[in-house]
Formats: C-alpha cells, structure tokens, sequence
C-alpha cells in the first residue's frame, strides 16, 4: 500500500520531505501532491475519493493556517488521514495545530505536533505493519537503532564526565 502526502502549498514541502526521507529508508511507496483546500477544493474532494482505488492505505495531510486540507479529505474518503500541523507565520502554528486537531465527530483526522513530519511518516509506519510483518521487522530494528543510539550518546556523556 501507498502513502500519500499531500500538502497545501509547495512551501510546505521542506517540512514534509523529512518525512518523505523516513518512508523511502523503510521501502514504502508514496505519492507526493500540493492540493489545496481552499484554492483547489474540487481536486482535494477528487483525490480523496479516489485514494482507496488508487491503492493510497494512509494519507498524510499537510497544512498551514486554517488547515482543513486533513479534514477535508477525511469527509471523502475511508483511507485513515494523518493531519500533519505546519508552523506558519502567524500564531507559530498553533492555528494549523486547532485546525487539524479539532475534527467534528464521525470525521476522525490522526494529528501529530507542528511540523512532526517524522512522526507523521512513523504512524502510517505503523499502521501499515499491523497488515506487513516484513514492514513491522523493519520498524522493530528502528526502534531498537534509537535505543542503542541513546545507550551510545550515554556512555560518551559518562566518558566525558
């Protein structure tokens, strides 16, 4: 299965690429798009629909300000939708955080922190590998890397000392 990022502007890319980093070390295909809600919405509605026959299994939503691109592809599709927040000039991003978060009932948007790019791609991860064991083994041994990185950065912490 794929995982879409769509994000509202191209500026937007820069904080999504690092997410798009993760999903290529882990082999999972993507489809990369700027869509926007408020100046493209018949392509956003169209995407969303489609997403589920075009073998999209997860669709991370990048946005800034208002941010409804996440909620407004949730309202059209049953493909989970994984808000990605992202820091804007106003507000540090606190309006594009409210505006992802705060899905009306039945509309459920998965939200991560502004600009959490990386954990946006590690949830779709995840939830890829409940159906992937390959997939799963891969995000074990990522997750046992971190574990021996922090083991490491201690032991030169304590060398230091």
């Amino acid at each position: 299965m794929k995982v879409a990022l769509v994000m509202g502007s191209e500026s937007d890319f820069p904080v999504v690429e690092r997410g798009l980093k993760i999903l290529k070390e882990f082999g999972v295909e993507t489809v990369v798009r700027v869509i926007s809600a408020h100046r493209t919405p018949d392509q956003a509605v169209a995407f969303g629909k489609k997403a589920a026959d075009e073998g999209i299994g997860i669709i991370i939503a990048a946005a800034g300000k208002a941010a409804h691109l996440g909620g407004v592809l949730a309202a059209v599709t049953v493909v989970p939708v994984i808000g990605l927040p992202i820091k804007s000039s106003t507000l540090d991003g606190l309006d594009s955080l409210l505006s992802t978060v705060q899905m009306p009932k039945g509309i459920p948007v998965a939200t991560v922190a502004i600009d959490g790019a990386e954990n946006a791609a590690l949830l779709a991860i995840e939830i890829l590998a409940l159906q992937d064991d390959q997939l799963k083994a891969k995000l074990i041994e990522y997750r046992a890397a971190m574990a021996r990185a922090v083991e490491e950065s201690n032991v030169r912490l304590q060398k230091h000392l």
